[in-house]
């Protein structure tokens, strides 16, 4: 439920942020992810998504959101929903965004995604990682630059996540140690290559049709790190056609062996969801820590 003081302060950011005086007269609760609370909400200028969750557990999460939408908008090659105001009030974390509605899917769609994502991934950086930290799911992520991808895979995702799995006793003393010593291998199972702009958690459930026939992708955990990692989280739950990976390799064609590294970059997005989750994930985590 969205109660008279939030309701007022929602007006009131919308107001400031679109220049004209809004008022919400309606909003509706729908289906979101696992840790937000989601709505559509119906204004005299329109409608609009609004996210919702616990300040104090997650303080900056949309603050985190909002910048990452941002970054992934200033490429200017893909659909991506314009954050319009976050904030807090008795508690509760808000975060107001267009509302991007679905459409039919054109004929190359799958050729056009594909595309698009190579051209954000064009955008690079310095550094591996970000200026801040951020998001995956309701984990933090650190994002500690660093100007090699192995110390930075191996400092920022996998060993702290690791760590956490350890720690909570659902990852035994045995995958800890084979863990440390794929990380010490890591600089020769990479090739070198210059930082992109990823989206960080670029599954099925993080991308639409869009209204105009094209892909549109959302919940963002950006960082610059290899084009492989967001190339690997496609193909961790299915969903993305064959034309897709066909389009991509044509219009920028990864290093050569990528698809013997796949299981390496989806360790991370195993490891968040096997401390999320748990479930079938430890297996698949010893399955990859055993081939190496």
């Amino acid at each position: 439920m969205i109660d008279e003081i939030l309701q007022k302060q929602l007006s009131t950011a919308l107001s400031d942020q679109l220049k004209v005086k809004i008022h919400i007269n309606e909003a509706k609760s729908v289906q979101g992810g696992d840790i937000n609370e989601t709505f559509r909400i119906a204004t005299n200028e329109g409608y609009y998504f609004l996210k919702m969750n616990d300040a104090r557990r997650y303080p900056d999460m949309f603050a985190q959101e909002y910048a990452g939408l941002e970054l992934l908008r200033s490429t200017q090659v893909l659909n991506i929903p314009r954050p319009l105001a976050f904030g807090s009030v008795s508690g509760r974390s808000y975060l107001v965004m267009e509302l991007m509605l679905k459409g039919n899917a054109v004929n190359d769609f799958w050729e056009d995604f594909a595309v698009s994502l190579s051209g954000m991934h064009r955008r690079s950086h310095q550094y591996f990682g970000l200026a801040v930290p951020n998001y995956i799911g309701s984990l933090k992520q650190y994002n500690t630059p660093y100007s090699s991808w192995s110390v930075f895979y191996a400092f920022n995702r996998l060993m702290p996540l690791t760590k956490m799995a350890y720690d909570q006793q659902i990852l035994d003393k045995h995958m800890m140690q084979q863990m440390e010593r794929l990380c010490r291998r890591l600089p020769q199972i990479f090739p070198p290559e210059a930082p992109s702009l990823l989206h960080g958690d670029l599954w099925s459930g993080n991308f639409m049709v869009g209204q105009n026939g094209k892909a549109c992708i959302f919940d963002p955990s950006v960082y610059y790190g290899p084009r492989e990692m967001d190339l690997a989280m496609t193909r961790l739950f299915g969903g993305f056609d064959i034309r897709f990976y066909q389009a991509y390799q044509a219009a920028w064609p990864l290093a050569a062996e990528w698809q013997q590294r796949i299981g390496v970059c989806q360790l991370y997005p195993l490891l968040v969801h096997l401390i999320l989750f748990g479930g079938n994930y430890y297996s698949s985590i010893r399955e990859i820590l055993q081939s190496y």
